[in-house]
């Protein structure tokens, strides 16, 4: 039962680190299933793993794929209720000044993000969202350690822009 055990190891040690990484990807807050998915995928491909990455890479590999199999498995009109449906306040919520404008900043982050070309978006959760390194974001995307840094120097000056022209905000990374 090693694979079983080594997965359970790596749930304890890696699931807050993908589920923020899906939370971001996806938009969503509610990605409980998706991490469930992704932990199973991993278990069953344990014996695919080649420690020629970090665990938290390739699980973080796996929850990428397991988002984008789970959206293109949706109808557009799941995806355009499930937006309104986040996007609508919810009215019986007692919500304080601060937690609103919180939520009113990460909406803008979330939708600046979904704005950015894929290659951006995916750089940018990865680096700065999942934290991966450079090298590590290389081996999930299937890119060079230098295409990793370029791409994420310019998805981030990209997203600045974005969040600059929604509200003026100061520069939210680096």
């Amino acid at each position: 039962m090693e694979r079983g055990h080594q997965i359970e190891k790596w749930f304890i040690q890696f699931e807050k680190d993908v589920t923020n990484y899906l939370v971001y990807y996806t938009g969503n807050a509610d990605v409980e299933d998706l991490v469930q998915e992704t932990f199973l995928r991993a278990f069953r491909a344990f014996e695919r793993f080649k420690n020629e990455s970090s665990p938290k890479t390739w699980l973080i590999s796996i929850a990428r794929n397991t988002a984008i199999d789970f959206y293109r498995k949706k109808s557009v009109w799941q995806r355009v209720k499930e937006r309104l449906d986040r996007e609508s306040p919810n009215l019986h919520e007692p919500q304080t000044e601060e937690k609103l404008i919180r939520k009113m900043e990460y909406a803008q982050l979330y939708e600046a993000i979904n704005e950015l070309k894929p290659n951006y978006r995916d750089v940018i959760l990865l680096r700065g969202i999942a934290e991966l390194s450079s090298q590590e974001a290389g081996q999930v995307l299937g890119w060079t350690e230098n295409k990793v840094n370029v791409t994420f120097f310019r998805a981030v000056k990209k997203l600045n822009e974005r969040l600059k022209e929604g509200e003026h905000f100061e520069s939210f990374i680096g």
